[in-house]
């Protein structure tokens, strides 16, 4: 059983403001004995949001944060949000709005630029960005590329963290060296969506029971997650809200203590500087 002074951390969800469960995901997760989430913004155009300037993204970022203080009313620990320009937005704006890859490069980056305005201001943990998961034509990917980079400047300016959204691999060591050339230390990159075994940035495990095995047994940072979607038309489409602490008791009924230890208390201070004993 997860007893009253275990942190439980999703690290990667989303919720949505206006039309699915919202509140109701975050009760779920409370009512299993989850106590902590990093609450990521929805991308800007599932909100309605068809950014043509950088200031676009503020009405995301602001939806996104009332939210977030919403949610930690429910918790035992507290919430806090992650902001930043999902990555896909670059397909969206070459293929179906005409823009050139470096007009595209250029919008995201003030997005970034943006979301970098509420870390300073305590309002947000950590930034997001990374670079589309399907393939895409060099200049797209180059495009990408120069975005995510932004983010690990911002974010060394800001000594905060970086989560990625990245094609699926075992190996970013090449991008945890980006981060690091930005003055940016790889243990603030985490790989969301992250198998157990991952080179380079923290892996942000999705809460299968395989991949977080091999995440318990290599004893190195890692972090869980659902990468719930709050998305009524895609109900099935990620784990659900209540699958965190599920497997946080799966683990410790395993005699995996060190790793929910690693993953909920150790990892998270590591990465974002956060204290989730001392919150809850």
């Amino acid at each position: 059983m997860i007893d009253d002074e275990t942190p439980v951390l999703d690290n990667h969800l989303h919720l949505d403001p206006d039309n699915h469960r919202g509140i109701d995901a975050v009760r779920d997760f409370a009512h299993k004995g989850g106590t902590h989430l990093l609450v990521v913004n929805k991308p800007s155009w599932h909100l309605g949001v068809e950014a043509e300037t950088g200031e676009d993204f503020r009405d995301v970022f602001e939806r996104t944060i009332e939210i977030v203080a919403a949610a930690s009313e429910e918790l035992e620990g507290r919430a806090w949000p992650v902001l930043g320009v999902h990555p896909g937005l670059v397909s969206r704006l070459v293929d179906d709005r005409g823009f050139g890859p470096e007009e595209a490069r250029d919008l995201m980056q003030a997005g970034i630029d943006v979301a970098a305005e509420y870390v300073e201001a305590g309002d947000a943990l950590a930034l997001k960005s990374g670079r589309p998961h399907y393939d895409v034509e060099d200049a797209v990917w180059d495009a990408s590329n120069a975005v995510m980079r932004r983010a690990f400047e911002r974010a060394a300016d800001l000594e905060c963290a970086v989560q990625l959204h990245t094609e699926a691999s075992e190996d970013l060591t090449e991008v945890a060296e980006w981060a690091e050339e930005a003055g940016l230390p790889r243990h603030n990159v985490v790989k969301h969506y992250a198998g157990g075994r991952l080179a380079g940035p923290i892996p942000s495990v999705m809460c299968e029971k395989d991949a977080l095995e091999t995440a318990a047994e290599r004893g190195e940072p890692f972090l869980m997650e659902t990468d719930y979607i709050d998305d009524p038309d895609r109900p099935g489409a990620v784990l659900g809200p209540k699958t965190v602490p599920r497997r946080v008791r799966w683990l410790l009924e395993n005699g995996h203590e060190s790793a929910v230890r690693n993953a909920h208390v150790e990892t998270p201070e590591l990465v974002y500087g956060i204290d989730t004993e001392g919150t809850l």
